[in-house]
């Protein structure tokens, strides 16, 4: 354990930010792996072993609804087995799974390998990396889970053209194994070394519920009754609900109006925008009302998504992207911000585990609704109108404030 009392978080000499580091590191490949890399499991599986689409799709389905009910239990994990012990089985069931999707023959081992691949979320993701950096930071809590998080996105943008190009060049089953081969030998030194909780807030002091460690049970039960999560997670579920719907089918959308090519283009700027939003909403996050940020983050989304339906200009479609794609990374920073704030300390692994996944669970929806909508009109212009209506309620429900502050306290 580190003391970390007494010094300034500005300084690049404080070990949080070494623990940022460790948690970008996470972020790129659990995201890259679980999240954008599976549309390239998709087509390889497809190709390699002549499974139906809807075979893989039902996988990573599975994956992201076990994901979902997986990370409710973070916080008992976390006073069970402890931080460091939790990431790095997070990791092996991560490196398990791409290794197995790599060597797999059968059915039955992708839907292990997703399982797998759920069991990495639980010790990998957003939940930990949120509830690990909020222990390390309280006036640079904003830049910290900026920084991280947008390993996220560098992930999506570096990982999958890697695994596109190495499986063009050595095949599929080398590509997954050099990759997962860099993941051990970049994320496990970084973990042991750096990952752990600061001495002021350490489990073996006795004060559990500065780090998150209060009777998960009791929290979780307080917190379904708590005005102030309902009023973080909901907007939140529903904001992703929309934003997931239109990530999905933004090429579909785009593709007859301005080409394959340049489609894709679109969300590569988009992508590249929701970096440079995290970056610049980090940079001063911390001096902002997180509800504001969050409802001006929901609206600027509202208003892209709407010129996007006015115009079939493609500079315009272009920007529409880049706007909308600002505010995409800030959809996952805006919750641990609120929830600090305005549920406690004591509380704050099991609000972020319960949120994330009622978050998971709703937004899971999103790109369906947008689907069927399109198919009862033929058209995207009803579906995108309804993402732009969510997005608008979305934001109204995150300017509610509860009466009272609801810090949740170990009984």
């Amino acid at each position: 354990m580190i003391d970390v009392a007494g010094v300034d978080e500005s300084s690049l000499h404080y070990r949080g930010w070494r623990v940022v580091l460790a948690c970008f590191l996470m972020a790129f490949f659990m995201f890259g792996f679980g999240l954008y890399g599976q549309g390239v499991y998709l087509a390889e599986l497809q190709r390699a072993h002549g499974w139906p689409g809807t075979l893989v799709s039902a996988a990573s389905t599975f994956s992201f609804l076990l994901t979902s009910v997986l990370v409710i239990f973070t916080d008992d994990l976390l006073a069970r087995i402890g931080l460091r012990s939790l990431i790095l089985c997070g990791l092996s069931a991560l490196g398990a799974s791409t290794v197995l999707l790599a060597l797999m023959q059968t059915p039955w081992q992708l839907y292990l390998a997703y399982a797998l691949m759920s069991l990495g979320w639980t010790g990998m993701g957003t939940v930990v990396i949120a509830t690990v950096l909020n222990s390390w930071f309280e006036r640079r809590r904003g830049l910290a889970l900026s920084l991280a998080f947008n390993g996220a996105t560098c992930g999506g943008i570096v990982l999958v053209p890697l695994l596109l190009t190495l499986s063009a060049s050595i095949g599929f089953r080398s590509a997954m194994l050099a990759a997962t081969m860099a993941m051990v030998v970049l994320v496990l030194p970084v973990v042991v070394i750096f990952i752990g909780w600061p001495t002021r807030i350490s489990p073996a002091s006795g004060d559990r519920s500065s780090a998150g460690m209060a009777a998960p049970a009791h929290s979780r039960k307080t917190l379904l009754a708590n005005a102030a999560f309902w009023t973080m997670v909901l907007p939140i579920a529903i904001a992703l609900l929309a934003q997931m719907g239109f990530i999905i089918h933004q090429v579909t959308f785009l593709e007859p109006l301005i080409g394959r090519a340049s489609a894709g283009l679109a969300v590569t700027v988009m992508a590249a925008m929701a970096v440079v939003g995290r970056l610049s909403l980090g940079l001063f996050v911390d001096r902002l009302d997180p509800r504001l940020a969050c409802a001006a983050s929901m609206t600027s989304q509202a208003a892209a998504l709407f010129v996007l339906l006015q115009s079939t200009s493609p500079t315009v479609l272009f920007l529409c992207c880049a706007v909308y794609g600002f505010s995409i990374g800030n959809m996952i920073t805006f919750p641990p911000l609120i929830i600090q704030r305005e549920i406690g300390a004591a509380a704050f692994a099991a609000a972020m585990g319960l949120g994330t996944s009622i978050s998971g669970i709703v937004s899971a929806f999103g790109p369906g609704i947008v689907g069927l909508v399109r198919s009862f009109t033929g058209n995207y212009t009803t579906a995108f109108a309804l993402c732009v209506v969510l997005d608008l309620v979305a934001a109204g429900v995150v300017l509610w404030r509860p009466g009272r502050r609801a810090t949740l306290a170990a009984p």
